[in-house]
């Protein structure tokens, strides 16, 4: 009973490890796209927009959308 037990938990811990790696493989490309994105808009188009920890984990959330929202506030109120 014990060894059913003990490969059950091995069984739900290497589940565990693999949805946190996913997650965390969509959290990487995610902030590499959005801070793509705000770089090229920041070369292109001069728009001066620090890359602080704020604007970093909105583009790691969002991705390119997260970047687009970033500069759209950027452009229309100042913010960034």
């Amino acid at each position: 009973m014990l060894e059913l037990f003990i490969l059950f938990a091995l069984i739900v811990m290497v589940l565990v490890v693999y949805l946190v790696f996913k997650a965390a493989k969509q959290i990487i490309v995610n902030s590499i796209l959005g801070l793509l994105v705000l770089l090229v808009a920041n070369f292109v188009f001069g728009l001066n927009i620090a890359y602080t920890l704020v604007v970093v984990l909105i583009c790691a959330i969002g991705g390119v959308i997260g970047a687009v929202i970033v500069i759209l506030l950027h452009l229309l109120l100042g913010i960034f």
